[in-house]
């Protein structure tokens, strides 16, 4: 199927203002953007006095988790987090992937009368009919923007710093996606994003500590033990590192301390892309992939997001995910034999 706009903003937006209980989610084991999406758009609904159910299903990464006050959020770290009985509107954010979507899929499927959807991927199934798909835009918070515009709803207060705004939760979004504007995605309209942002009092020195300097102390000692698996393969284009259950257990940490650790060996010159292997069980391994830009314009890299489609995953040309119904032995080869693959054909950037 194309995986592509079907409706025009207004008519979203009407159908959103007419909801009386929406229900608002995103892929399992949220990442800043698909947090900073559901309460973006949960504070503007709520704006309008609309009830609201903003539920984030799977480990939240510690450092985001703050960026909600008490109640706005349902976490459901496990098991079914589905809508209430009464819910009119389900709507899915920064996603479109049946796959990363198993605590509501069911439920979705039997209504999809009532779903709609808002991403920035390239790649989706037929989860909501009635959709927004922009994959210009660097995060689902910005592609979120004009749909708040056309509500008419303000981001936050001007010219004095303020928490737990909408235009704070755009700017997460916005902020972690691009790697705090380091990633080839932040162009010029990301910039301009932010000062608007910016303008609407976001305290992006108080984000960055909360959300890049939270670390728990296991942490270091976590990635200490990726770094020590670390391999290089195809020629030093690619980095693998793999963590087991036990890595986490004798560190005191946990998967939603992992957030970053996959970009680790990118300061290597010559790595292009970097993957970590993550043992959720005996046989399930969850795969992170990372790539540089293209060192010139127009240039070469790798698209992971073309290699997590392999193993039925996906995400963007630079980072992408995948699940991969493996032993970790295993997982590593069926990774570097698809690596091996598809390098064939990509020349070395640089």
């Amino acid at each position: 199927m194309e995986y592509s706009t079907t409706v025009t903003h207004a008519a979203l937006v009407a159908r959103l203002r007419a909801a009386k209980r929406p229900f608002l989610t995103t892929h399992f084991k949220p990442d800043g953007d698909a947090m900073g999406s559901v309460l973006a758009l949960a504070r503007a609904l709520r704006s309008l006095g609309t009830t609201v159910d903003a539920v984030l299903a799977g480990p939240v990464d510690r450092s985001i988790r703050g960026l909600a006050l008490e109640g706005e959020i349902r976490f459901v770290d496990h098991g079914l987090a589905i809508p209430s009985a009464d819910c009119d509107v389900a709507v899915v954010l920064d996603t479109g992937a049946w796959s990363q979507l198993e605590h509501c899929r069911d439920w979705l499927k039997e209504h999809p009368e009532l779903v709609v959807g808002i991403d920035h991927h390239a790649r989706g199934d037929a989860v909501a009919p009635m959709r927004i798909v922009d994959r210009g835009c660097a995060s689902c918070t910005q592609v979120l923007v004009a749909v708040i515009d056309e509500m008419g709803v303000p981001f936050g207060p001007s010219a004095r710093t303020a928490r737990n705004t909408i235009a704070e939760a755009i700017f997460v979004g916005l902020a972690t996606d691009t790697g705090w504007f380091r990633f080839s995605a932040a162009d010029d309209r990301v910039f301009q994003l932010a000062a608007r942002l910016l303008t609407c009092g976001v305290d992006k020195d108080g984000l960055y500590r909360m959300i890049e300097q939270g670390d728990a102390p296991g942490r270091p000692l976590l990635t200490g033990r990726a770094l020590n698996s670390l391999t290089y393969a195809c020629g030093g284009r690619v980095a693998i590192m793999r963590l087991m259950r036990t890595d986490f257990v004798e560190t005191g940490t946990r998967v939603d301390d992992l957030a970053g650790l996959v970009n680790e060996p990118m300061g290597v010159r010559e790595v292009e892309m970097s993957v970590l292997l993550v043992e959720s069980d005996p046989q399930l391994v969850k795969a992170s992939f990372r790539s540089k830009p293209a060192a010139n314009s127009g240039g070469a890299f790798i698209d992971v997001n073309h290699l997590a489609a392999h193993f039925d995953g996906g995400g963007h040309v630079h980072a992408a995910g995948a699940r991969i119904a493996a032993s970790m032995d295993d997982a590593v080869r069926l990774v570097l034999d698809a690596c091996a693959v598809y390098l064939e054909d990509t020349p070395v950037a640089g």
